[in-house]
């Protein structure tokens, strides 16, 4: 019997073709050795549901398989779903051949550099379909690959209600479905729920991937943590709506499907035209969720980011919005560029508010010349003048979208995606631009190379701040993103040395598709640290820190009002691509030496922070606190982050345990020090002060100018298994006294702690 058996490094996946000519699905997970094929395979001497003929005595209901179709006796939610002509969706693809083959050409954004690739073509008789499914090995990083394409090989037209990317069915019940859901400000809350009898749904009507919810799912055992047990991961290559759909069936075998959503979904098929299906990405571990992130990480980082920005470094940047939102002229710009260039940022973001009349969101997208009352020289003279600062310039654009109010859609309405007749829903003031339109295309491709060639721009923002609506039929969101696919492609392979950075509302498009054309994304509007450590944790276990922008903004916090220290603002920044979106301005010189200091910092450990192997490594029994690890590829030295998100008074010990060091390495450890406002004891001053000092007073604020604290010191040797396993005692927080050896540790209160290999 044929059996296809597809290893990477530690897992395999196993195919067998029944006697009937359908795909049986073995196993996957641990990599097996030799194995009987008669021990893996479904035995069904009499099977109790349907079944195909009497002479293939099958039950598809009750068997494993590669891919599900309605109405040959599989009930379970289906991965294709055609109607033909003569309104039959009844259909059944067996296998005709199989081949191994290494050329990729796609119109979708597309994984590359796998170690294998296997194409298996099955056809349905009747119907005259081919369906070919396609599965990519990527041995190092321990990933499957899965797509499939449809072709019409019929005479007539048809029409396509599904055609997922995948299918993953286990013989177990056990498993626990986790999701990463929210809104703006907060994408990607951790959700979970027992995989089990019912159906359960993770999907985005919105038109893209959306921050209600990510295409990411792992699904975990019940024993399943960071750093032990079983779990898959599951995502998809694709930006537009998605579905990840799961059932537990009445014989206790899962059955999970995922791809492009079926919800009012019709694709029209004429003969001889095919339909590719976005790549599905499929890994499993079984050391907990931690490894399922590496996994992860490195697909992207090694086979999806345009190639050029693999493990290259990514500039600190300052963005103008919450520093000076629409209300700029060059010479405010330029003020804020000198300091910026003297505590050493690297790149200078001019965000919305430079085209136009566009003085509020109210109009002018769609219109891309420059408003030369604000920037009377253009963007080249504004960028000469950065460059003068030994700063990179770069800037914020919306391509996709138009205002009512704007000389774009007075010349051409129909560009907009509206109903004709009908009123269209509106958001912040915008309508959608039509990407499914060729001409729309093309005017984006001529308008934005204009732009990205008048200037030295060595940086872009593709902001996209609204969900679609209004789409007309059921292939229309699937023909935008193929529309808005090529745009991207064409200005990213005309300017390879821009670094583009996705966002959509912060994290309202945080997926694969848009990382295949842009190697970072703007992770969420929201910016307080607090709600940030939940953002980047959960945002962590799909993707890497590589992709993840993370910014130091001011205080209070634009989106929460909080008040959180500028070190845990910036520590928590770290672990992400580093950037400030503040009035630097307006700080003080305190302040703005402390920002000198975590630059030099993060320079010096950027390619740590941004590339080495990441960990969560929270401690199990305190829910208050987070820790994050960071530790090279050669195991020398890593970064751990400890935070506390509520201080609680007369507290237990608190221990930190690093993992990822290699075990028999000695390493030198210590926190990285910095200064701590004194007015953070508030009226406690008073406990050691001579005189009575009324906080807020002028003596007040000159004793905290006079008198600064210090971090308490840890610092150590310790070999690599004592440091993970025995963990690192802290010092004591403050519970009443104070002295060099007491641990200042509010609310949002954090510390980094380095380990490097002892010389």
């Amino acid at each position: 019997m044929k059996t296809w058996k597809l290893d990477t490094k530690h897992t395999s996946y196993i195919i067998s073709l029944t006697d009937s000519g359908h795909l049986e699905h073995l196993h996957y997970g641990i990599r097996l050795g030799n194995f009987d094929l008669g021990l893996l395979r479904e035995k069904m001497p009499y099977p109790t549901g349907l079944v195909l003929d009497e002479y293939n005595p099958v039950s598809l209901e009750d068997l494993p398989l590669e891919f599900s179709t309605y109405g040959k006796g599989d009930i379970r939610e289906a991965m294709v779903e055609i109607e033909t002509f003569d309104k039959n969706r009844v259909s059944d693809f067996r296998y005709v051949e199989d081949r191994e083959n290494s050329v990729e050409t796609s119109l979708l954004p597309s994984s590359y550099g796998a170690n294998k690739v296997l194409e298996i073509e099955t056809t349905d008789m009747h119907s005259g379909l081919t369906l070919t499914l396609v599965y990519r090995v990527f041995e190092e990083t321990d990933v499957i690959v899965r797509s499939c394409i449809l072709k019409n090989d019929s005479d007539e037209p048809v029409i396509v209600h599904r055609l997922l990317s995948a299918q993953l069915d286990l013989n177990r019940n056990d498993l626990i479905w986790r999701s990463f859901d929210g809104h703006w400000g907060r994408e990607r809350e951790v959700h979970e729920k027992a995989l089990n009898a019912g159906i359960l749904i993770n999907d985005s009507k919105t038109g893209i991937s959306s921050n209600r919810h990510n295409p990411l799912i792992i699904l975990r055992a019940v024993n399943c943590d960071d750093q032990i047990g079983e779990c898959y991961g599951l995502n998809l290559i694709y930006s537009g709506n998605h579905a990840t759909i799961g059932e537990v069936n009445a014989y206790g075998k899962s059955h999970i499907v995922w791809g492009i959503n079926p919800h009012s979904f019709a694709y029209p098929l004429l003969p001889g035209e095919s339909l590719e299906s976005p790549q599905a990405v499929l890994t499993y571990s079984n050391q907990g969720i931690n490894e399922l992130s590496r996994h992860f990480h490195e697909l992207i980082n090694q086979h999806l980011i345009p190639q050029q920005w693999q493990n290259k470094p990514r500039p600190i940047l300052i963005n103008s919005w919450e520093a000076t939102y629409f209300n700029f002229n060059e010479a405010k710009l330029i003020k804020l560029a000198q300091t910026a260039s003297e505590v050493g940022i690297e790149l200078f973001v001019l965000d919305d508010g430079w085209f136009g009349r566009r003085n509020n969101d109210a109009s002018s997208l769609g219109d891309w010349d420059v408003n030369t009352k604000k920037l009377p020289g253009g963007l080249k003279r504004l960028s000469d003048k950065i460059h003068a600062l030994d700063l990179q310039f770069g800037i914020w654009v919306e391509p996709e979208m138009i205002s009512p109010d704007s000389d774009l859609f007075r010349a051409h309405p129909h560009w907009a995606i509206t109903i004709p007749g009908r009123i269209p829903s509106m958001g912040r003031n915008q309508l959608v631009l039509d990407l499914a339109l060729s001409e729309v295309q093309d005017y984006l491709i001529s308008t934005f190379t204009k732009i990205f060639s008048s200037a030295q721009i060595e940086y872009v923002k593709w902001d996209m701040n609204r969900n679609l609506s209004d789409l007309y039929d059921g292939s229309h969101n699937h023909r935008y993103m193929l529309g808005l696919y090529r745009v991207l492609h064409e200005l990213t392979s005309h300017f390879p040395k821009i670094l583009f950075e996705s966002c959509a509302s912060g994290g309202n498009r945080f997926d694969l598709g848009m990382l295949a054309y842009m190697p970072q994304i703007w992770t969420s509007d929201n910016t307080d640290a607090l709600c940030r450590v939940a953002i980047q944790d959960a945002t962590s276990q799909g993707y890497p820190l590589s992709t993840i922008s993370a910014h130091v903004s001011a205080v209070p916090n634009h989106q929460t009002q909080r008040l959180s220290p500028l070190e845990t603002r910036f520590q928590v920044a770290c672990f992400g691509l580093l950037g400030y979106e503040l009035n630097l301005n307006e700080l003080s010189s305190e302040s703005l030496n402390s920002i000198k200091q975590q630059v030099l910092f993060y320079k010096e450990y950027r390619n740590l922070f941004q590339f080495g192997t990441f960990y969560r490594c929270s401690p199990s029994n305190q829910l208050n606190l987070t820790d994050w690890m960071v530790v090279s590829d050669d195991k020398s030295q890593g970064i751990l982050m400890h935070f506390q998100d509520r201080a609680i008074a007369n507290p237990t010990t608190q221990i930190i345990r690093p993992v990822g060091l290699n075990e028999e390495t000695t390493y030198d450890f210590s926190n990285r020090p910095f200064d701590i406002d004194i007015g953070v004891f508030g009226d406690l001053i008073n406990m050691v002060s001579p005189i009575r000092i009324k906080p807020d007073s002028l003596l007040h604020k000159a004793v905290r100018k006079m008198k600064v604290l210090h971090t308490e010191m840890e610092h150590g040797t310790a070999d690599g298994r004592s440091l993970m396993y025995g963990g690192i005692k802290l010092k004591q927080s403050n519970v009443g006294g104070f002295n060099d050896e007491t641990r200042i540790f509010p609310d949002g209160a954090s510390r980094i702690f380095l380990f490097k290999k002892s010389e």
